[in-house]
């Protein structure tokens, strides 16, 4: 007997999940290619054999851990709904206060920005959308991940960004920007938290950065002057207790202005630093 959407959806047992009933929404509406309000306005609506089967799978795979970012293949970022991958990151909400400061710290007109680790490119396709005569260059060391921010640039016609393969600074030699932003590993290699929730599904190279979870921070802060342009801006997101070392590591290379600013439940998320040349 084929079961009827609001049969689905009381199945659907995700009890580890932090949102059980949008986990399990949001994948129903996948599988249907109908929104949500379908799932209220159509209860007694009769899926096809294939999509229960399907639904109930991606229900398993839930209920294993999986991200239901990478079971849908997407998830949303600012204002832009982002393809993204197993190679990647999921973008998270955190990480758009690096975008609303990079707005914020960046030149007014025309300028070049660099987002370094870039994944996905959600925050080098935020701020170029939202700054259509700022170039943004994002890098990252991993080919599937510049080969999906590249397709989410095209996808989304943003053509003031560009994607490219780099591990850190190394194929940038010469080129200085206005603005260089980073969201990238600062988790402990000993951090308990690997071993939970989503990131248990992400790449570990994405996440971990050396014993105290700063070796990548440390290569950033004492390259990224080569990079700058007098008066331009380096913003990094880094753990909630990591913000006085990494304004500690700003102030040791000879950064200015040095500051911390929180994310939206008012934990330290962001440190920086203008550069004066």
């Amino acid at each position: 007997m084929t079961l009827t959407v609001a049969a689905l959806l009381a199945q659907a047992e995700l009890a580890d999940s932090d949102s059980p009933k949008l986990d399990a929404e949001l994948l129903l509406c996948h599988v249907l290619g109908k929104g949500r309000s379908y799932l209220r306005s159509w209860p007694e609506a009769l899926p096809s054999v294939e999509q229960v089967a399907t639904f109930q799978a991606l229900i398993a795979r839930r209920r294993a851990g999986e991200p239901v970012a990478y079971l849908l293949g997407e998830r949303g970022f600012w204002s832009l709904d982002l393809h993204v991958s197993s190679a990647t990151l999921i973008p998270r909400p955190d990480t758009e206060r690096l975008v609303e400061l990079g707005l914020e710290m960046g030149p007014r007109g025309a300028a070049n920005v660099l987002d370094l680790g870039t994944g996905s490119g959600a925050i080098a396709l935020a701020l170029a959308a939202e700054r259509p005569d700022w170039q943004l260059t994002g890098s990252d060391r991993v080919s599937e991940a510049v080969l999906l921010a590249q397709a989410n640039a095209e996808r989304l016609q943003l053509v003031n960004a560009v994607f490219l393969l780099s591990h850190w600074f190394a194929e940038l030699q010469g080129r200085r920007f206005d603005l260089i932003l980073s969201n990238p590993p600062y988790i402990a290699a000993d951090d308990p938290h690997l071993l939970q929730g989503d990131v248990r599904f992400e790449p570990r190279s994405a996440l971990v950065s050396g014993a105290d979870g700063l070796d990548d921070i440390r290569l950033l802060v004492e390259e990224a002057p080569d990079h700058l342009q007098p008066g331009g801006w380096l913003l990094l997101e880094h753990g909630w207790q990591q913000a006085e070392a990494v304004m500690t590591l700003l102030r040791a290379r000879g950064f200015m202005v040095v500051n911390n600013w929180t994310d939206l439940a008012g934990n330290p998320r962001v440190s920086g630093g203008c550069w004066r040349g």
